[in-house]
């Protein structure tokens, strides 16, 4: 978090946009104005999210239901 908020503070920028499933407003103090953007994710075609992360172990075969 230290280096993050380095990196933002280091740039020229008029604002800064969250795009993280957290508010990074929540963990660092930011000395610019910041907008929190959301997405959805629309699988299109194989592999999906599920089948990649099953593959990497990172959850199991019947998460994410």
């Amino acid at each position: 978090m230290k280096d993050l908020r380095a990196t933002i503070r280091r740039c020229d920028a008029d604002l800064v946009l969250i795009g993280t499933p957290i508010d990074l407003r929540r963990l660092i103090e930011l000395d610019k104005p910041a907008l929190r953007v959301t997405y959805r994710l629309q699988e299109i075609g194989e592999p999906t999210l599920k089948d990649v992360l099953v593959e990497k172990g990172l959850i199991e075969e019947t998460a994410l239901v």
